[in-house]
């Protein structure tokens, strides 16, 4: 966890106060058990809210009030023993939060010939779930379930982490301040976003930005800011050569300096608006300032990537989550789309102009100087960069025809070989079901052309992240 706040987690654990004066000592027991729950969810990263243990419907009524009061992102309910399922409606009903329910046993087994009704009753932490599950089923409260020991080395608790690990990311994006700099590329229809229904469906915050806020940080920055931005450059990139390809270019003093006194003014305007990812397009008149501005700003704002911030480009607000989710997750999630199959090696090469995730590169990434921009206006420095080689996922954001937001994801493999030397990140993918039945299956959902690309296998906390947002999630594989 990198950047940003980390979850409230609300937790309540759940008894029966009728058992409490008949067998010594089993209520203290179990809250020991659930102090130790929340001393490991607090070593994970969250911040741990709790509401005790709740053994009546009044005291349910308490532990609503509690964690609703404390914004929690997410709530857990931890079944200690048997309880009714009045005790865990009451609290989940008043925060309206997502659910999860903890079965955590306390041992694998049991010692079936000694046991004693006491002994059960501190081990019986599957009683009543089927009992909370029918209830919040029927309630139309939706859940998910956790069901493991509480000792070391149980797979629950990789469950649980992902859990917190997806809270944070889907916190962060809720929090969020996503700048909007100019408009989308205009006819790419499927990149259009209603902001209000963004606003709505996320909790991000949308910040519409003129591109003479830019301009006017881009040029007032003094000499000495872009000295230290162009040596932050230099210790990042390669500097190219021309190359094969006739629109690349020597990387000039001239190119070099305005790239560094574009992202100085970058992180000028990250600074002062707030942001935590960046969407942006603009042309401007030919030869204007808008123009340079704009065209200057592929190297400045994969360095803002990298640190958190990411960017996408063409006014691709939807993908921008997607980075930053993907982000926040600690897979980096860089701004690609589909640039080509290869029928024969069968993999997918993708890629972008523009904007990179360099904390995800397979080695150094290079800036290349380009006479012009495919299909945009100006010139300047552009990168290439390749995702680090073994398992990826791509995670789509698009929009339904009701307005509602999905995702789309799938996981994959980057793997070595030769890419595009022309200034543009692009990496080989290669997908299980190969190019053809994998591309046909992609396009079913109904994508954009754009996804966020990153690293490692991320669809079992992608899969927590759509249940948290309330989104519908589509897996390709």
């Amino acid at each position: 966890m990198i950047r940003g706040a980390p979850p409230r987690v609300g937790v309540f654990g759940i008894g029966l106060a009728a058992y409490w004066p008949q067998f010594e000592g089993l209520r203290e027991r179990l809250e020991g058990y659930q102090r130790g729950i929340e001393a490991r969810l607090e070593a994970m990263g969250a911040d741990v809210v709790s509401a005790g243990l709740v053994d009546t419907p009044q005291a349910a009524r308490d532990a609503g009030a509690t964690l609703a009061a404390a914004r929690v992102d997410l709530v857990m309910v931890y079944t200690a023993t048997y309880a009714t399922s009045s005790q865990v409606l009451a609290v989940v009903q008043a925060v309206g939060a997502p659910v999860v329910v903890l079965n955590l046993q306390p041992t694998r087994t049991l010692d079936y010939e000694a046991m004693t009704t006491a002994e059960w009753l501190a081990n019986c932490s599957a009683c009543c779930v089927p009992e909370i599950a029918g209830s919040l089923t029927r309630a139309g409260i939706a859940y998910r379930t956790v069901t493991g020991t509480l000792l070391d080395g149980d797979p629950a608790w990789d469950v649980l982490r992902e859990w917190l690990e997806a809270a944070y990311a889907v916190h962060n994006l809720r929090t969020a301040r996503i700048g909007f700099l100019g408009h989308t590329y205009p006819g790419m229809l499927d990149l259009y976003a209603d902001l209000t229904q963004v606003h709505a469906q996320t909790g991000a915050h949308i910040e519409v930005l003129e591109i003479d806020d830019l301009v006017e940080r881009v040029e007032s920055v003094d000499a000495a800011t872009i000295e230290r931005k162009g040596e932050e450059i230099r210790q990042t990139f390669d500097l190219a050569d021309a190359g094969i390809d006739p629109i690349a270019g020597e990387v000039t003093p001239e190119i070099f300096e305005w790239s560094a006194r574009v992202a100085a003014g970058l992180d000028r305007l990250v600074e002062d608006f707030e942001l935590d990812g960046l969407t942006y397009y603009y042309r401007g008149a030919a030869g204007s300032i808008a123009e340079r501005v704009a065209a200057g700003l592929i190297v400045g704002l994969s360095l803002l990537t990298a640190r958190g911030v990411p960017a996408s480009g063409e006014g691709d607000l939807k993908t921008n989550i997607g980075m930053l989710l993907l982000d926040r997750l600690g897979s980096g999630g860089s701004y690609t789309e589909f640039y080509a199959l290869d029928f024969d090696d069968e993999f997918i090469l993708m890629g972008h102009d523009g904007p990179g995730h360099l904390a995800i590169a397979e080695g150094r990434p290079v800036a290349r100087a380009l006479a012009l921009y495919h299909g945009k206006a100006g010139a300047g420095l552009s990168i290439e960069m390749k995702v680090r080689l073994g398992p990826v996922t791509i995670l789509g954001v698009t929009q339904t025809a009701d307005g509602r937001l999905k995702l789309i994801a799938a996981e994959g493999e980057s793997i070595a070989g030769p890419t595009f030397e022309i200034g543009n990140t692009n990496s080989r993918i290669r997908f299980a079901s190969g190019p053809t039945a994998f591309f046909d299956a992609w396009c079913a959902q109904g994508p954009t052309h754009h996804v966020a690309l990153g690293v490692g296998h991320q669809l079992s906390r992608v899969r927590k992240i759509a249940d948290l947002l309330g989104l519908e999630l589509a897996v390709v594989e």
